[in-house]
């Protein structure tokens, strides 16, 4: 047995990203992962010349920390920029519209109606919520109307998100925008003095992945991050002692025990749940309740030449009244070339999530149907796929539904009796990859101060005497 100054257990992004910002500074940490490799969902699948994607296909980017953390990490140099384009689609009446980028072009889109057209501009004038869990149906309904709901927000949270906007709650599914309205009344004013506040400072978000795709984000954080990493090494307990925390793990038939001053569980919540049980039964119940939407995506590759569609942009989205099953289909080849041969297209659609988990759990023969059935009849294409490769999650995403900022609140508090114990993941703070790096980076800082003001009180002058006997604290865990 030895000491660290932290264990992470988890070998996802968010552990990941959050070992290599506190070996930066110097601290000895260790990862801890389950699985034979790093990256949790995250994996990169080469077949048949295809490069898929088994969770995130990219990282959307818009912060400067994130920028810092692939400078610090050595990732710049590995990143690979999504081929220049901008159009981005919905279906409507189950045929491709282009979504507006911009605030202004949506008043001469044709996906909006006039009455719709007209709501939005009432925007600025539409009162605030009383209600601290509003939905974010409520929420983008009472702002912004009814038909922006169902035709650009509805889609949203249905796709990448795998939610649902009727059980979402808004502050916690959509930060940014409540933001907006609690500091400036409107989301149009709020984000028009942001963009004058951010002129000539890059605002517009960076999209890319990495060479070899999105897993080679994990394979470098774990190789050269600065931290070891133990594969295998399954956690089967943790405990608080004085100074810090215990953590027992066994790989294969080896137990494992290990002191950390600081202990950070970047796992799945269920599964930290399991570890607090005996620590923090109210906690592990916070934990255990948290819902999760199973996925699968289904990738296809086929012959350009046999798809009368452009493909001129990054995919489409699918609205919940569509005919449709899937909820959306990246045009993964279009963003990045490189994901498929010369002359054959990939193109991945989602399937399942809280608008229809069982999809997710369909065999290859009726998901393929469903997904054929949607891209036939959308692009106008006949032939069938010379690729195919289904992943499946059936605990893909966390949802951030009903109250659920009051139930993060509630496992803050619960942290707040149990000091040096962290749990960074993806029902906290967002699921994206950059929203797991700016968590990951603040839960180092807390972690750094953590060291420092601990420091200072080992270092101040002691104001009483006595016959006190120093025992370490991996010595007080074997007595």
């Amino acid at each position: 047995m030895n000491e660290l100054d932290v264990l992470v257990v988890g070998g996802g992004i968010s552990g990941l990203a959050v070992a290599h910002s506190l070996a930066r500074s110097g601290l000895a940490v260790e990862v801890w992962e389950g699985a034979e490799r790093v990256g949790g969902k995250i994996r990169t699948v080469e077949k048949d010349g295809y490069r898929l994607e088994s969770a995130a296909s990219m990282v959307v980017n818009f912060r400067s920390e994130v920028d810092r953390f692939l400078h610090t990490a050595g990732l710049e140099a590995s990143k690979r920029d999504r081929a220049p384009m901008a159009k981005r689609y919905v279906l409507d009446a189950d045929r491709l519209a282009e979504v507006p980028s911009r605030l202004g072009d949506m008043f001469g889109s044709p996906l909006f109606s006039t009455a719709g057209k007209l709501r939005l501009l009432a925007e600025p004038l539409a009162p605030r919520s009383r209600n601290p869990h509003e939905s974010v149906a409520e929420f983008v309904t009472r702002r912004l109307g009814r038909e922006f709901l169902e035709k650009v927000f509805e889609p949203y949270v249905a796709g990448p998100l795998a939610s649902d906007v009727d059980l979402a709650e808004a502050r916690a599914t959509m930060p940014r925008l409540t933001a907006l309205e609690k500091r400036y009344g409107s989301l149009a004013l709020g984000a028009l003095l942001r963009k004058v506040w951010r002129r000539g400072s890059g605002a517009r978000p960076d999209v890319f992945s990495f060479a070899g795709g999105m897993a080679t984000l994990a394979e470098i954080l774990a190789r050269e991050g600065g931290f070891r990493v133990h594969n295998k090494l399954r956690v089967s307990e943790v405990w608080p002692v004085s100074g810090g925390w215990m953590t027992r793990g066994v790989m294969g038939d080896t137990p494992r025990t290990i002191f950390s001053r600081q202990l950070v569980l970047s796992a799945p919540a269920d599964a930290a749940a399991s570890v607090l049980e005996r620590v923090d039964a109210e906690l592990a119940r916070l934990l255990r309740d948290i819902e999760y939407a199973p996925v699968s995506i289904v990738h296809t590759g086929f012959d350009r030449t046999r798809i009368k569609h452009p493909l001129n942009g990054s995919g489409f989205l699918v609205p919940r009244r569509s005919e449709f099953t899937p909820n959306g289909c990246l045009w993964m080849s279009s963003l990045f070339p490189d994901h498929a041969p010369e002359d054959r297209v990939l193109l991945s659609s989602y399937l399942g999530g809280a608008r229809n988990p069982a999809a997710a759990g369909w065999d290859a023969t009726r998901a393929l149907d469903s997904v054929l059935h949607m891209l036939r009849a959308v692009l106008g294409m006949r032939v069938e796929p010379d690729m195919l490769h289904i992943e499946s999650h059936a605990r893909a995403l966390p949802l951030y539904h009903g109250a659920y900022s009051q139930r993060l609140a509630a496992i803050d508090r619960r942290l707040a009796i149990l000091p040096g114990l962290y749990l960074e993941a993806n029902y906290k703070g967002g699921v994206s990859v950059r929203d797991r790096i700016l968590c990951a980076d603040l839960a180092a800082s807390r972690i750094l101060r953590h060291r420092d003001c601990a420091a200072s009180r080992k270092s101040a002058p002691a104001h009483r005497s006595g016959g006190v006997q120093n025992i370490s604290p991996v010595s007080a865990a074997i007595r």
